[in-house]
């Protein structure tokens, strides 16, 4: 999966079956006490039996679909539709039979519309809000009278039926954009973390290369060593003027080459931490600043003379994946000159990168960092979906830092200021 088709998925995700089927017999439940309660101890008059007909109508279509379909299946935006709107119609007709928008219960027809909301596509979730509006528009007018006791009958004004019916209405539009918003951040957030981990792996691929050339220096040593020893014997035994000599000094020369690379790779093995898993931090700085040198863009390191209290870190992949997010925006988006500065103490260690562009719009400062927010444009180019930049900040905070973001001094580089601080322990920790 990449990273363009994340966005893709974000139309909608598809509902389990089981989910719906649950639900649907949490309705009935719900359906079946209150017509029961209202036929037998209230002895309310309307028509039970019609009413319990429709409730089974829902049990004998859950069950028709626990034996069709397994529990696990993944409905369609379609699927997901037609079951949803058959929900609308089944406690529509409900209501049709016991007063129409006088039952209390009418609110209940928003609920199917709030499930869309949050698993479906906006087109889908707004197809069923239209069948709710008319399902409760032809309820002001058409519905038998509201269950009551015999001998009376009891009618709400139609001012107040007509109070109902807009009632539903805007509870429909406002929890529909209100759940619909929650749950496109939280899938928001999961496209991006799903990102966050394939941007990942090609860390976790060299980790898994490193333990593979051990092993395989492990597993070929003994057939290697055989070999040379069979072929040392071979060239012993075959006379001068055999012309299988020159194969066998051959065969040998290159059992000793073939031990030599495993040796190297069972020497980066065992060697890799020592040399490049602990770094001073002015190292990670300059890894991190040098592939973005030759942009056109003076990028101006910055970080104290006295390397005697360098701090000694842990080459983390996180670390340079979100410094190297960060100055990349940076020298995009400047004009001349960015600045990547690092200074530390005792307590913290921190590193700022600022740049001469335009900087962070301000209305959008409170949101930066957040995924697929555009954080800035660039003339004669549209910005980014601030993908890259939630992935940066989510691995910085995960080492342990702090992000903070501004724009620079007007009077020195106006553009964007990215802060990160960390507290020197976390950094040099073994």
């Amino acid at each position: 999966m990449q990273i363009d088709d994340l966005q893709h998925r974000r139309s909608g995700h598809n509902l389990r079956l089981e989910t719906m089927v649950r639900i649907r017999w949490l309705a009935i439940a719900g359906q079946t006490v209150a017509v029961l309660f209202a036929w037998l101890f209230l002895d309310l008059v309307f028509s039970p039996f019609l009413c319990l007909l429709l409730i089974n109508l829902s049990a004998l279509l859950n069950i028709i679909l626990r034996v069709k379909y397994p529990a696990n299946q993944r409905l369609t935006g379609n699927a997901s539709l037609v079951l949803l709107g058959y929900d609308v119609l089944q406690l529509a007709f409900l209501l049709f039979l016991t007063g129409g928008l006088q039952n209390p219960f009418a609110i209940l027809l928003v609920v199917p519309v709030v499930i869309s909301a949050t698993t479906q596509s906006v087109k889908q979730t707004a197809l069923l809000g239209l069948l709710v509006i008319v399902s409760s528009s032809l309820l002001v007018f058409f519905y038998r009278p509201l269950p009551w006791f015999a001998g009376e009958v009891f009618e709400l004004p139609r001012v107040y039926i007509s109070g109902m019916w807009v009632a539903i209405v805007s509870s429909l539009a406002f929890t529909a954009i209100y759940a619909f918003r929650v749950a496109d951040e939280a899938r928001k957030l999961a496209d991006a973390l799903a990102a966050t981990e394939l941007i990942l792996q090609r860390e976790q691929h060299l980790s898994t290369l490193d333990g593979l050339a051990a092993a395989a220096a492990h597993e070929l040593g003994t057939p290697l060593a055989t070999i040379a020893l069979v072929s040392k014997e071979m060239t012993r035994e075959l006379d001068e003027s055999s012309p299988l000599l020159e194969d066998a000094k051959l065969l040998r020369s290159q059992a000793e080459r073939c031990r030599e690379i495993l040796q190297t790779l069972r020497s980066l093995s065992q060697e890799g931490d020592s040399h490049i898993g602990r770094m001073r931090f002015s190292a990670i700085m300059e890894e991190v600043a040098a592939p973005h040198r030759d942009f056109g863009v003076d990028v101006v390191m910055d970080v104290p003379k006295k390397r005697s209290t360098d701090p000694d870190c842990v080459r983390n992949p996180a670390i340079l994946y979100g410094l190297g997010n960060l100055l990349e925006n940076a020298v995009d988006f400047a004009r001349n000159k960015v600045v990547f500065k690092a200074d530390w103490d005792q307590e913290n260690v921190r590193v700022s990168v600022n740049d001469d562009g335009a900087g962070f719009e301000f209305e959008l400062l409170n949101q930066i960092g957040e995924p697929f927010i555009s954080t800035r444009s660039r003339e004669g180019r549209a910005g980014g979906l601030g993908l890259g930049l939630f992935i940066a900040k989510t691995l910085l905070e995960r080492s342990g830092a702090t992000i903070s973001f501004q724009n620079g001094d007007a009077a020195r580089l106006p553009g964007a200021l990215v802060t990160v601080t960390w507290p020197r322990s976390m950094l040099e920790k073994r």
